[in-house]
């Protein structure tokens, strides 16, 4: 059968006068009635618009959760597409800030006048920073997850921001465990002798029998939010994210020579830490941040020498803010 000539058939539309389409959610009233907490969506596909670490304007694909509550108990339900628009109508033409989150939240309430008073939204997305080596010339793109968390609960607004950041841990215990290895390998080898020249030294220290253990490390994560005061100027993700970099010194790397590894191995030999260690050093370097008014901080360690993780958390513990 031949289907060159096949062409496409139009589809008959008949176009619909909207003020003659049912509206169930405002003329039907809820068969068991009550509020809601929170009703609206989850994992909408949305743009962003935000500048990268050069200041230079980036698109960047992300997931939207939208909500408001019910207060009106008789209410058969909210108007999600009016959720929906205002997203995609807001976020296609207008860069990420934390006025647009407070602008956008005060629109969720306006549309829903009478049956809402309060909203949230999140937005998750990665964020892309190219990172140069430790010691080379060379560098890579690290992708950090980044959520922006806002909520207008009647007549008070929140804005949180949040990053994780990889990094990795070298255990403190098993360090000394590996050093108290190394001392009776040493002791074993020349307890014959009362002294040592340096190069004996020399050449025992890098012989592969010698360093019998070596400490274990694993890859980290720590996600922190903060809350910057309304009067303050906003924290961006990149200043976040270099921020908690800073305070831990062993971020893992994108790009890597020999010479970047032996320094990635010198931090981690110099910076042990327990999951405890890092989360109090990034609290230490919050409380220190005036502007910064509320945290939380979990500092997450996938241990090498466990099946299960190592996890630490703290929040500043203001009243109504974040909860550990």
């Amino acid at each position: 059968m031949s289907t060159g000539n096949l062409k496409a058939v139009p589809l008959k539309t008949h176009p619909v006068k909207t003020h003659e389409l049912p509206d169930v959610a405002h003329e039907t009233r809820a068969a068991h009635q009550g509020t809601l907490d929170r009703v609206g969506m989850s994992l909408i596909e949305v743009p962003v618009r935000i500048r990268n670490a050069d200041g230079d304007p980036i698109i960047l694909p992300a997931k939207a959760d939208a909500y408001v509550n019910l207060i009106d108990p008789k209410a058969k339900g909210i108007h999600m597409s009016r959720l929906f628009l205002t997203l995609q109508q807001r976020l296609e033409k207008d860069f990420l800030t934390s006025q647009l989150l407070e602008e956008v939240l005060s629109d969720f309430v306006r549309t829903h006048a009478l049956i809402s008073d309060s909203a949230s939204l999140t937005l998750s997305f990665d964020y892309l920073v190219r990172r140069k080596a430790l010691l080379s010339d060379n560098g890579g793109w690290r992708s950090y997850p980044v959520t922006f968390r806002g909520s207008l609960t009647k007549g008070a607004m929140r804005l949180e921001t949040g990053v994780v950041v990889a990094y990795s841990s070298t255990c403190p215990c098993s360090a000394a465990l590996a050093r108290q290895l190394i001392q009776e390998k040493f002791e074993a080898d020349f307890s014959s002798r009362q002294t040592l020249s340096f190069e004996e030294m020399q050449a025992w220290i890098v012989k592969d029998t010698s360093i019998v253990a070596t400490p274990h490390s694993q890859r980290s994560y720590a996600d922190v939010r903060v809350v910057v005061d309304r009067a303050a100027e906003a924290i961006s993700p990149v200043e976040l994210i270099d921020a908690v970099e800073g305070v831990l010194k062993t971020a893992v790397q994108a790009a890597v020579k020999r010479e970047d590894e032996q320094e990635f191995a010198r931090l981690n030999g110099q910076n042990p830490m327990f999951c405890e260690d890092a989360a109090r050093q990034l609290k230490y370097w919050l409380e220190s941040q005036k502007k910064i008014v509320d945290y939380r901080i979990e500092a997450r360690h996938v241990e090498s020498l466990h099946p299960h993780d190592a996890v630490s958390i703290v929040t500043k513990g203001v009243e109504g803010g974040f909860r550990p």
